[in-house]
């Protein structure tokens, strides 16, 4: 699919938080109204030509549906397993975000070049896919549970869940104890064949939200989930290397890659080549918590043949597809 001059597939990649925000509740209007921000971000990407992947978090939206299972245990509700909650989040995400870009582009179709509408005038379809993401079961990660996710407890009740349900429990900061899970490596995209065809087909794909759903694949080949949390910017990196994209785009909070942060001497990065950002890796300029995955999963983009990475803000990414704005991480300078 790369190679056609002037239109790139792109895989871009949102944070949870771009759909509930900080200090919001995550009502539906709320996430409606962010989310219809984040489609008219990405409309120029569509109006262009390009081919376009979306992939979103799901932190708060999991954390939510945690809650609410916690809530319903006192009624008798039955829990369902996190990788099922994951799922969950898929088709919540995915329909405001399919239905809001939808009606977007349907507004906007006299203003969309012809080679974009279908012989009755409609504009680009745009799907949601519920996706399934490979990992290791031997993954060391599963040895070391790290990813805080859901409510917290106080310590007895934590304890109790923990001897209860087989959970690993930790302190977390001052605001109490919390289930932690694993957050293994990206193998294999299980839908990516399907999101492929759909790519070639002209339809906008909404896939991979909040890392995917990881499962694993049994002695007789049979997938079954698993109780983890991949990172969503190493499971962009895997889809789009599958699917060929020519542009991975990693979206955050700040326009630009910043050195030496919080330093006198930082200082913002508009072009970084693999081999540094390598070094800068090695140097640890980019902490695991923050930077240091959307760095990590660029690298791994460009060293699996991707023409360009790069890293934004949501409202930047227009700009920084020209060159404009962001930092771009290539193979090399020319």
């Amino acid at each position: 699919m790369a190679g056609e001059p002037g239109r790139r597939t792109i895989v871009a990649a949102f944070g949870g938080n771009a759909i509930t925000r900080a200090n919001e509740l995550g009502t539906n209007a709320e996430q409606l109204a962010n989310v219809r921000v984040m489609c008219e971000e990405v409309l120029p990407l569509i109006a262009a030509g390009h081919r376009l992947v979306i992939i979103h978090g799901n932190g708060p939206q999991v954390g939510a549906l945690a809650l609410q299972a916690e809530a319903g245990r006192a009624l008798g509700v039955a829990d369902q397993p996190f990788d099922v909650l994951g799922a969950m989040t898929q088709g919540q995400i995915g329909y405001l975000i399919q239905q809001t870009l939808g009606d977007l582009l349907m507004q906007a179709r006299a203003e969309l070049p012809a080679s974009l509408l279908d012989a009755s005038g409609a504009p680009p379809a745009v799907a949601s896919v519920v996706t399934q993401v490979l990992v290791d079961p031997n993954d060391a990660a599963f040895q070391n549970p790290t990813k805080p996710i859901g409510p917290f407890y106080d310590r007895e009740v934590a304890e109790k869940l923990a001897a209860e349900k087989g959970w690993t429990v930790v302190r977390d900061a001052d605001r109490g104890w919390r289930r932690v899970v694993p957050s293994p490596q990206p193998i294999e995209v299980i839908e990516a064949r399907a999101i492929r065809a759909l790519i070639g087909t002209g339809t906008i794909v909404i896939a991979g939200g909040g890392g995917g759903i990881p499962v694993v694949r049994g002695p007789d080949g049979h997938l079954s989930g698993v109780e983890a949390v991949i990172d969503k910017d190493l499971a962009a990196e895997r889809l789009a290397a599958l699917v060929d994209a020519d542009t991975l785009m990693l979206l955050t909070g700040v326009r630009r890659v910043a050195l030496d942060f919080g330093t006198p001497s930082q200082r913002d990065v508009a072009v970084m080549t693999l081999a540094e950002a390598r070094r800068y890796l090695d140097e640890g300029q980019f902490p695991p918590g923050s930077m240091g995955p959307k760095i990590r999963a660029a690298v791994r983009f460009i060293e699996d043949g991707g023409r360009e990475a790069i890293v934004t803000a949501p409202e930047a990414l227009a700009d920084a597809l020209l060159g404009n704005d962001g930092t771009r991480i290539v193979p090399a300078t020319s």
